[in-house]
């Protein structure tokens, strides 16, 4: 089964941006459908943006819309989240996540089957 390692989290002033990465371990994300969610203490886990393998066709949470984008390299093996114009309210764990669909995009948490260990995005205000 794929692992999934994210990097790119930190500290960050508000208004500033970050990009998270998420790679797989031990094989490619060809037939991937991958998603971003992120997660507070006490708190759900809430969706943030997903991707599409097929068409690279894209979701993006109301709460983020214009501010963050989700995207793919195949040529780097990854799939970003840009986070621009963060603001304190963004600050969580952010979690990968990937399920094997090629046509289909999930943004309910319960139909991805492969989590990375999340990083933490703390945005001060």
């Amino acid at each position: 089964q794929v692992q999934l390692v994210e990097s790119g989290g930190g500290l960050v002033r508000a208004g500033g941006s970050l990009r998270l990465s998420c790679a797989p371990s031990g094989r490619t994300f060809s037939g991937y459908a991958v998603g971003w969610f992120r997660q507070t203490p006490g708190e759900a886990r809430e969706f943030v943006a997903a991707i599409r393998w097929s068409d690279d066709y894209t979701l993006v949470a109301d709460s983020v819309k214009g501010r963050f984008a989700i995207s793919r390299d195949n040529d780097k093996n990854s799939v970003y989240l840009q986070m621009n114009k963060l603001k304190p309210e963004d600050t969580a764990v952010y979690f990968c996540a990937a399920k094997s669909a090629y046509y289909v995009v999930y943004i309910n948490s319960a139909d991805y089957d492969t989590w990375g260990q999340g990083t933490q995005v703390t945005v001060s205000s």
